[in-house]
């Protein structure tokens, strides 16, 4: 960035804390993980060690922040079982069942794409020399 670009004043906007607001949702539900998590409790409440199975490439660590980000967004509820050993199950909210139609029609979508996708990869590496 050149220097006189540094200084940019903004002006006060009450809508501004809207975007940011919007930005942190949209933040949460982008995410490659959360997608993936909402997409596998559509189909009723699963077990953290199930779903860390159903998940490739998920680290515990990275699984239980991402419910602990759904639980706190109001998208998916945590219910601790008293058992030995205890026994949790995550399930999709009704906030969180309507974000899954959504999710549903951008993995459809992803899907349906991959084709063209890879191909407009291919071409811009291709010009830019990468492999």
């Amino acid at each position: 960035m050149r220097p006189e670009n540094i200084n940019v004043t903004v002006p006060a906007n009450p809508r501004d804390s809207n975007c940011r607001a919007v930005a942190s949702v949209l933040a949460r539900v982008g995410d490659k993980w959360t997608v993936l998590v909402i997409m596998l409790l559509m189909g009723g409440p699963r077990r953290f060690n199930e779903l860390k199975r159903m998940i490739d490439g998920i680290s515990q660590r990275m699984l239980t922040l991402t419910l602990r980000g759904l639980e706190r967004d109001g998208l998916v509820t945590r219910t601790v079982f008293p058992t030995i050993p205890p026994r949790v199950d995550y399930e999709l909210t009704d906030l969180g069942r309507g974000l899954a139609d959504p999710v549903k029609a951008l993995g459809q979508w992803a899907f349906e794409h991959i084709p063209e996708i890879e191909r407009a990869r291919s071409k811009f590496d291709a010009r830019n020399g990468e492999s």
